[in-house]
C-alpha cells in the first residue's frame, strides 16, 4: 500500500502540470488572436502584423517547449531566455503583447522599467537640466552626458578632489582612465560633453576659479569656423518648383519646408507645434518650445498658412493627439525632430540641392538681413538667447554684416569717401 501511494503521487503531479501547460498554450493562443485583432482595429500595417505573427509563433513554441505556466511567461527572466534561445536582441511583438495584456487586466505585472540613474550633486543635475530645458538636447545626448558626469564624479570622489580646486592635470588623468576603451569618435564626443560641463561651471555657476574648458585636448575648434550655408535665390526657386504633393508624406513635408524657410524654425520647433498654436484666421503661430525658453507669436505668410491648412485638412491622420505633425502609420504619434529634419533634407536633395534642413534657417536669417532687419530683430525672430549666436548668422552677407556690426558703408570698406 505505501509503495502504491508513492508511485501514484508523481503521476498525479505530472498530469496536473501537463494540464496547466495545455491550458497555458490555449490561453496564449487566444491572447495572440485578440492582440492581432486589436492591431487591425488600431490601424497597424499588414507588414507589421505579419512580422509580429512570426515572432509570436516563435514565442509560443518556446513557451510550449519550456513547459512554462501562465504566471511564468511574462517575466524578464523568460523574455531573456527567449531572446538568447532565438538569437534576438529586440522582441517588439512580445513587448507589445505584454503591454496589451497588462492593459486588459489579464496579467498583473507591467513591463519592468529600467532603474532610474543615481542622483548626482546639485551642480551636475543643474547642468543636465540646463542641457535638457534650455539647450533642448535630445534624450540620447542627455544619457551620454550623464554617463560622463557619473564617471567624472566617481573619479573625483575616489581621489578626494573638490570641484573648486580642480586642475587640468586631474582632468587629463580622468580622461586617460575613462576613455581608454572607447573608439576615437566616442572619445571626441565624451571630451566635448566634459568640456561644455567645465565651461558651464566656470561661466554660469562660478564654481571653478579658472576656465579649464579650452585646455581639454582634442576640442573641435573648427566647429564655428565656417559660416552658415544658405540658398541663393535661384536655388530657392528650384526647391519650391521641385516640391511634390502627391502623397500624405509629400504634403506634410511641403508644409514643414514652408515653416523652415519662411519662419526660420528649427526641426525641433516644427516637430513640437500643436494645433492650438496655429491661428488660421489671424495667420499667427505661437512658437512655445524654443531654445532658451523664450516663446514668441509670429505672423505666418499666406502661402505657408495655406500649406499647413492643406496638410491638416487632407493628410493629417485622425488622432486625439493635438500635435500638428504626426507619424503616417498607426499608432499615430508626434514626429520627432530627426524625422522632421530628415524629410526636409530629403526634399531638398530630391530637388538636386546638396543642402540640409538648417540651410533654410540660415536662408531665413539672410533674407531678414537683406530686407533691412536689425540684428536685434533677427535675434528675436531666430529665438537666440544671446546676441553672439545671431552674429554668427551675419557671416552669410559680409557687406551687410560689417554695416550692421560696425556701422561701415560699402564705400568705407574700399577706402572711398561717403561724403
Amino acid at each position: 500500500m505505501p509503495s502504491h501511494s508513492l508511485s501514484s503521487k508523481p503521476q498525479n503531479v505530472f498530469d496536473l502540470m501537463s494540464e496547466n501547460i495545455t491550458e497555458t498554450v490555449v490561453l496564449l493562443k487566444q491572447a495572440f488572436e485578440d492582440y492581432l485583432e486589436w492591431m487591425v482595429v488600431n490601424g497597424y500595417a499588414q507588414s507589421t502584423r505579419q512580422n509580429y505573427t512570426l515572432m509570436l509563433n516563435q514565442f509560443l513554441s518556446f513557451v510550449e517547449a519550456g513547459r512554462y505556466c501562465w504566471d511564468e511567461i511574462f517575466t524578464p527572466h523568460t523574455l531573456s531566455c527567449f531572446k538568447r534561445f532565438n538569437g534576438l536582441t529586440k522582441v517588439p511583438a512580445v513587448f507589445g503583447l505584454w503591454r496589451y495584456l497588462y492593459g486588459q487586466g489579464k496579467i498583473s505585472e507591467p513591463i519592468p522599467t529600467r532603474k532610474p540613474p543615481p542622483l548626482l550633486p546639485a551642480a551636475y543635475e543643474a547642468y543636465l537640466l540646463y542641457q535638457e530645458k534650455y539647450r533642448q538636447s535630445p534624450e540620447r545626448t542627455i544619457k551620454q552626458i550623464r554617463r560622463v558626469l557619473c564617471a567624472f564624479e566617481r573619479y573625483l570622489c575616489r581621489h578626494q578632489i573638490k570641484l573648486r580646486s580642480l586642475a587640468i592635470e586631474q582632468i587629463d588623468a580622468f580622461g586617460a582612465e575613462f576613455l581608454e576603451d572607447f573608439s576615437a569618435n566616442t572619445c571626441r564626443n565624451y571630451r566635448g560633453h566634459l568640456r561644455r560641463f567645465l565651461s558651464y561651471l566656470y561661466h554660469e555657476r562660478q564654481i571653478l576659479t579658472k576656465d579649464l574648458a579650452p585646455l581639454v585636448v582634442n576640442r573641435r575648434e573648427y566647429s564655428r569656423a565656417k559660416p552658415p550655408k544658405f540658398l541663393r535665390p535661384a536655388e530657392t526657386q528650384k526647391l519650391f518648383a521641385g516640391l511634390i504633393t502627391r502623397t500624405a508624406s509629400d504634403i506634410r513635408t511641403y508644409a514643414m519646408v514652408h515653416l523652415a524657410y519662411t519662419m526660420g524654425l528649427r526641426p525641433r520647433e516644427i516637430s513640437r507645434i500643436r494645433l492650438d498654436d496655429v491661428s488660421f484666421s489671424q495667420r499667427l503661430l505661437s512658437v512655445t518650445a524654443r531654445k532658451g525658453d523664450n516663446p514668441i507669436e509670429l505672423p505666418v505668410p499666406e502661402h505657408t498658412i495655406n500649406a499647413v491648412a492643406a496638410y491638416v485638412i487632407g493628410s493629417r491622420p485622425q488622432s486625439e493627439d493635438r500635435t500638428l505633425f504626426l507619424t503616417l502609420h498607426a499608432p499615430h504619434r508626434p514626429i520627432n525632430p530627426n524625422t522632421a529634419g530628415h524629410h526636409i533634407t530629403k526634399a531638398m536633395r530630391d530637388c538636386g540641392l546638396k543642402a540640409t534642413a538648417y540651410w533654410l534657417r540660415h536662408t531665413f536669417a539672410q533674407n531678414m538681413l537683406e530686407a533691412g532687419a536689425s540684428i536685434f530683430e533677427i535675434k528675436e525672430m531666430m529665438g537666440h538667447d544671446k546676441i553672439e549666436a545671431t552674429k554668427l548668422y551675419l557671416h552669410v552677407h559680409t557687406k551687410l554684416m560689417r554695416k550692421v556690426l560696425f556701422d561701415e558703408t560699402f564705400g568705407k570698406l574700399h577706402g572711398q569717401s561717403t561724403g
